[in-house]
């Protein structure tokens, strides 16, 4: 399996599980220093394989697919998860079209730079590609045109893949909502969850969000027992896009 952006975040929790499950991971990260501090810490867990990769770099990317047949000799699952955010949240009159691309280069590029390179290899195994969205595919706040952009453009993107690689290969997308991560960053930028009672009671399954609920459902979507689902988006959000808010 490959992983992209799996050494932080909801990435690192996808890699997590999917070793608890016995499947030997690729982690392609940009961060080398978080990449090493994973593989470190999940050393025991199985097989594991840090590759520093920019996803918006072609060149980076046929490497990284080239390492991981060198290391496995086939590929099962990719997970497209590598993201960024919009920069400052700027508002769209001050938002440079250099941070706008580089946006949509990480987050929506780069998932179809792995995939691009990874197909003939799925098609052989008869695996199933995952991507990581969100929900601000559906709903936004103020100045997030970059991400949210980057994000919807996923959405059409799994379901134009899945018509173009199936029956051999299932392409599938998952749109997380509210996720705590702030545990899951490397050891520099780590910080104690600061979530209070309210923010939890937000959400109608009475909690905020953590990697595992993500890393779950990739699992499922990874394995065969998903076999007739494809194109599709699972929104993973404690029920917050479902809940009608009024102010006052």
């Amino acid at each position: 399996m490959i992983v992209t952006g799996g050494a932080q975040g909801i990435g690192k929790g996808v890699t997590k599980h999917l070793l608890s499950l016995g499947a030997a991971v690729l982690v392609a990260d940009i961060d080398a220093e978080a990449g090493a501090e994973t593989a470190a810490e999940y050393a025991g867990l199985g097989e594991l394989r840090f590759v520093q990769t920019d996803v918006s770099d072609e060149a980076a990317v046929t490497r990284m697919v080239a390492e991981a047949l060198e290391w496995r000799g086939a590929i099962y699952g990719l997970v497209n998860n590598a993201g960024i955010a919009d920069p400052g949240s700027t508002p769209v009159e001050q938002l440079a079209l250099e941070s706008w691309n580089h946006v949509i280069a990480v987050n929506l590029t780069g998932a179809f730079l792995c995939t691009k390179h990874t197909a003939p290899h799925l098609r052989a195994a008869q695996g199933a590609v995952v991507n990581i969205a969100s929900t601000r595919a559906l709903q936004s706040e103020p100045n997030t045109e970059a991400y949210s952009a980057s994000k919807g453009g996923l959405l059409a993107l799994t379901h134009a893949l899945a018509i173009s690689l199936g029956p051999d290969v299932r392409v599938n997308v998952i749109s997380p909502g509210w996720i705590d991560v702030g545990e899951w960053r490397k050891a520099s930028q780590r910080r104690t969850s600061a979530l209070t009672a309210f923010d939890h009671a937000q959400h109608p399954v009475g909690r905020v969000g953590a990697p595992g609920d993500i890393a779950a459902m990739a699992a499922f979507l990874l394995s065969t027992v998903s076999g007739f689902i494809t194109g599709q988006n699972f929104v993973v959000d404690g029920g917050m896009t479902r809940k009608m808010i009024y102010l006052g």
